[in-house]
């Protein structure tokens, strides 16, 4: 019987030994490079790793909106996309697409067609802030034309839907040509941007052939939203201060001009209104020169209503009443000028009263001798000349009040009648408010409860300050003297009347200068300041009317703070006092 034969081990050994040898060597090369991505260099392999395919996205907060004080809207995002591209994907019918692009969307041919032939990338902003409908059609109608290689992204739109009511202190978004990114460039979008902005998010995905990959390293940071911004402003009775100011330069061919509503006991501005203004729906079509708050940032010289200041330091520092005797010639030879009243009269007897009703610039003058050095400017910083407002847009002016040498005897004279200093509108408001509110200065403030500028500082009505400038016995013979004012046959303005209210009120005109000469140019500021109900005010009003063609502060600006007052003590439901105004002797 023949024994079977083993199969021969060694061969098979052999070809096991080299095919663990190849593997050992693999293995090796992988080890290695594991060692040279993970341990010698492992920043830059990772970010390599990472950019090829990888889009990152912004992911737009949504901005807060600007309110009223009744929280109606006067800046208000709505839903909106950005179209963005894949030059991988675009940059081969680049030109045609570009031609389609520009003429859907009115943006510029050429920045464009660069942007859809970015090489090494994956992601470019085409148009911001489209409408969500239209940026919608517009990519699906590309999609439908053979194009490929867009999609839209969410991007809030942002809308202004009282167009030019309170337009130069909302302010605008623009979208420079530079980068496409909307930025504020006007009014309380600008100083408040860093509030109303909030914070952008940003998602990170990886790409490839133009689709996400679903499992590839996909991030999102949310976006935090801004904080919405509630205003003092009553949009209503802006909208109708607005349309009153307008008129008034228009029947009186003035240039310019403001008009302004206080809420006499809070500061509160309720309404702010400067003539020309512009629409900040079409804020690129207007002259830059109108984006911003004129009543803040072009100074003046106020004239007569700045006598009240005047009157009440002389109260308020015990060297008058408003009793006392002034003996008013008709002209007063003063330094290096004589100084005239705005009408021709022979010598008068006027009570400090009188002086106040009829605005003799030669009583004030005369009365204002009692003060001492440096008494009378002291008096007026309090009232807040000379000092900015804080109510936060950007470019406010301090005005000027002269002080040190430039205080000279002539300019204390002028300065007595409302002539050599100049102020914006919105501090000669706040100024004759002490007088309205028993003596206490209050910060104006156009901003609700409180929010943060971008320079860090809250302001708001909870945080205004308040000070005592007279005493509440000055403010009182202050306010008797200005009601005065509109009484007929007695003062200078009876236009000025709100039928059933005791109003008081102070009229101004005063000389313009033309600031390439620094001389007076022969045109004029014409004005009217007052509050009412004057025993028991609870709001205070200025109109200033600059370069009219005919009449004064009590022609012009009486008028227009009537119609004003009349409208807003109506829409407040503030009832008439019940109490007459007394008879104040004005001549002796």
């Amino acid at each position: 019987m023949t024994r079977p034969r083993l199969p021969r081990r060694r061969p098979v050994e052999a070809r096991l030994r080299i095919g663990f040898l190849v593997i050992a060597i693999v293995l090796s090369v992988f080890a290695a490079r594991l060692v040279q991505l993970q341990g010698l260099d492992p920043g830059s392999y990772a970010e390599m790793a990472a950019a090829e395919g990888s889009v990152t996205v912004t992911l737009p907060a949504t901005r807060g909106e600007i309110l009223d004080r009744n929280g109606v809207a006067l800046a208000h995002s709505m839903d909106g996309k950005m179209i963005v591209a894949d030059p991988a994907l675009t940059a081969d019918r680049a030109p045609e697409l570009a031609t389609f692009l520009s003429q859907r969307l009115d943006i510029d041919y050429f920045r464009t067609l660069e942007r859809l032939r970015v090489e090494d990338s994956r992601f470019q902003y085409i148009a911001r802030q489209i409408p969500a409908s239209k940026a919608e059609d517009v990519v699906a109608d590309a999609e439908d034309a053979g194009f490929s290689g867009l999609l839209t992204e969410h991007d809030p739109l942002r809308t202004y839907p009282n167009g030019q009511v309170a337009a130069s202190l909302v302010g605008f978004l623009g979208t420079p040509e530079n980068d496409g990114t909307a930025r504020a460039l006007a009014g309380l979008e600008d100083s408040f941007d860093g509030f109303l902005a909030g914070k952008d998010g940003e998602a990170r995905y990886q790409k490839g052939a133009g689709n996400t990959i679903p499992l590839g390293d996909n991030t999102v940071k949310p976006a935090v939203d801004g904080e919405d911004l509630q205003t003092t402003l009553d949009s209503e009775l802006q909208w109708y201060a607005q349309r009153v100011l307008q008129q008034s330069i228009e029947q009186s061919g003035g240039v310019s001009g403001h008009a302004v509503v206080m809420d006499s006991r809070t500061g509160g501005l309720l309404a702010l209104a400067d003539y020309p203004s512009y629409d900040n729906r079409t804020a690129k079509k207007a002259d830059e020169g109108r984006y911003t708050a004129a009543s803040l940032t072009d100074p003046y010289e106020p004239g007569s209503v700045e006598k009240v200041l005047t009157a009440a330091a002389l109260i308020d520092a015990g060297h008058a009443s408003r009793k006392t005797k002034i003996e008013v010639p008709g002209v007063l030879h003063r330094q290096d000028r004589p100084i005239h009243d705005w009408w021709d009269h022979d010598d008068l007897r006027l009570t400090l009263a009188g002086v106040i009703a009829k605005s003799s610039n030669i009583g004030t003058v005369l009365a204002s001798d009692q003060f001492a050095d440096g008494e009378l400017r002291r008096y007026l910083s309090a009232f807040g000349l000379g000092e900015s407002t804080g109510v936060g847009l950007h470019g406010e002016t301090r005005g000027i009040l002269p002080g040190g040498s430039a205080w000279t005897s002539q300019v204390g004279d002028r300065v007595a009648f409302g002539q050599s200093l100049a102020v914006n509108a919105v501090q000669m408001t706040a100024a004759v408010n002490t007088i309205a509110n028993g003596g206490v200065r209050v910060d104006p403030s156009l901003v609700q409860g409180s929010a943060t500028l971008d320079n860090g500082n809250r302001i708001g009505t909870d945080l205004a300050q308040s000070r005592r400038v007279v005493s509440p016995q000055a403010a009182k013979q202050t306010m008797q003297m200005m009601e005065q004012v509109v009484v007929p046959d007695v003062g200078v303005a009876p236009g000025a009347r709100v039928p059933g209210y005791r109003v008081a009120g102070k009229t101004g005109t005063a000389q313009r200068v033309d600031p390439e000469c620094g001389c007076y140019d022969g045109s004029t500021s014409v004005s009217f300041a007052g509050f009412a109900p004057a025993d028991d005010p609870r709001f205070t009003i200025y109109v200033v009317v600059h370069e009219p063609k005919s009449g004064g502060g009590g022609s012009v600006g009486g008028p227009a703070f009537s119609k004003l007052m009349s409208y807003t003590l109506r829409r407040y439901g503030v009832p008439p006092t019940g109490s007459e105004t007394p008879t104040i002797k004005t001549e002796w």
